[in-house]
């Protein structure tokens, strides 16, 4: 069932994102009086096409990894003397620079649209309520403590974790002061804390912003007791069963299943010894645990799960936006998310970040069929912040890109003509060459993660 989400939920988010990318280009193109011969998304043979009262061609193509739009064009094929006014590089310099921007625009637009919804609908949140700090952590020695909400964090209000999250995200690799607002519990003050950071998980190939920090989140206690098991992972090898109440691990007691999950992720690969309520007998048994990950990531797995609990309604909130403030919370989500990812372009070019958080399209579809599954809130999120992603990959300046030809244009309108051919020819393998070597470094850093 998964697989059959994972497909359809890539399908439907490339479909979307690249025909609202494309349809871009198309739309201001045709205001601008280019004739269009194909639209088309996709590569490769055609699966379906038809020809509208203008002629152009639309397409949808075998291999749905993309698509492109064909405009007359003289560099390309020979013109028709009638034609001459309609071909894309008669156009002035400024509407050329209007089409090419219009896809990644439309991408920027098209998340507007999504997070506006999403901020019509709203959620329900977990407070970011602390459950315990880590003795000599960051955390604690900025006198963080157990039981107290975090209300803000470098002056940007905070609704939940994933918002807790996002704001140290923009601050990994980075050093200075990291300013906390918080509140006791049954307390309406809020107090700072200031939290130092050094080189703060510079290079970490997946990093933990929130346990980084020495910040466990509050949640309500999970009994120990076995309610899913992976067919084909180490607990169910090992003779664990449905039902079956861990006791202790190696001889230390299992109070609780987080308690149990922290001390698994402890010990990737290593053989341990469980005691086991099993029908009011006790039993001992050894597990081989699994190994996840590489280097620094590298956890442990049981391959055992337990039954959801309910959480108390004073730890959760609902969040919502009429029509006119959904419009401000949508732009400022479209903002934000813009320009942490460019910082975190930024940020891998210069080492703070590490490159194996890049992802590529194995990583995309698992998303994308998790987030399908999980609801359409969720999937909704995870398209808003894959076209934000395209939209400003395809800003980049690099050749092959809507950046690179921006690029072109640009300089041909500070120079009042255009750079030569020749140099255009070297720019576009330059960008070849980038565009390539990136797509293989996401393939690898996939392929690593399976």
């Amino acid at each position: 069932m998964s697989a059959l989400y994972m497909i359809l939920g890539t399908l439907v988010a490339l479909g979307v994102l690249v025909t609202f990318h494309e349809f871009g280009h198309f739309w201001v193109a045709r205001r601008c009086g280019v004739k269009v011969l194909r639209f088309s998304v996709g590569f490769g043979s055609p699966l379906f096409r038809w020809h509208d009262r203008h002629g152009t061609e639309f397409v949808v193509a075998a291999i749905p990894l993309g698509g492109y739009v064909k405009m007359l064009d003289e560099r390309e094929a020979e013109v028709p003397a009638d034609q001459l006014d309609q071909s894309f590089n008669r156009k002035p310099v400024g509407q050329r620079i209007a089409i090419v921007a219009a896809g990644p625009v439309a991408n920027f637009l098209l998340a507007l649209l999504f997070f506006w919804v999403l901020a019509l609908l709203g959620s329900q949140q977990v407070k970011p309520v602390i459950g315990s700090v880590a003795p000599g952590s960051i955390a604690a020695s900025a006198g963080l403590e157990s039981g107290q909400e975090i209300i803000s964090i470098d002056g940007k209000d905070v609704t939940g974790w994933s918002a807790v999250n996002l704001q140290l995200v923009r601050r990994l690799g980075e050093s200075g002061s990291l300013q906390v607002s918080i509140r006791d519990a049954g307390d309406s003050a809020t107090q700072i804390r200031e939290l130092q950071l050094n080189d703060w998980l510079k290079g970490v190939d997946e990093p933990d912003p929130i346990g980084a920090l020495g910040i466990t989140p509050w949640r309500p206690a999970i009994a120990p007791v076995l309610a899913e098991l992976d067919p084909k992972g180490p607990a169910q090898a090992a003779g664990l069963k449905l039902g079956d109440r861990l006791l202790t691990l190696d001889g230390q007691a299992l109070d609780d299943w987080q308690q149990l999950v922290e001390r698994v992720r402890k010990r990737p690969a290593e053989r341990v010894a469980f005691s086991v309520e099993r029908e009011g007998q006790v039993l001992e048994v050894q597990v081989t645990l699994a190994a996840r990950g590489e280097a620094e990531a590298r956890s442990g797995y049981l391959g055992a799960g337990v039954k959801g609990v309910e959480w108390p309604p004073e730890m959760l909130r609902e969040v919502s936006y009429g029509p006119l403030e959904a419009v401000a919370e949508a732009a400022s989500r479209t903002w934000s998310m813009s320009l942490l990812t460019l910082d975190s372009l930024k940020k891998m070019l210069l080492g703070e970040l590490s490159v194996k958080n890049l992802s590529g399209p194995i990583t995309i579809a698992k998303v994308a069929g998790a987030s399908a599954q999980s609801g359409v809130g969720d999937f909704l999120n995870f398209l808003a912040y894959l076209s934000i992603s395209l939209g400003v990959l395809n800003l980049l300046p690099i050749p092959v890109l809507d950046g690179g030809h921006l690029l072109f244009y640009l300089i041909e309108m500070a120079r009042g003509r255009p750079l030569s051919e020749r140099v255009q020819a070297w720019g576009v393998q330059i960008g070849i060459s980038l565009v390539v070597g990136v797509m293989l470094l996401a393939l690898v850093n996939d392929l690593s993660r399976l």
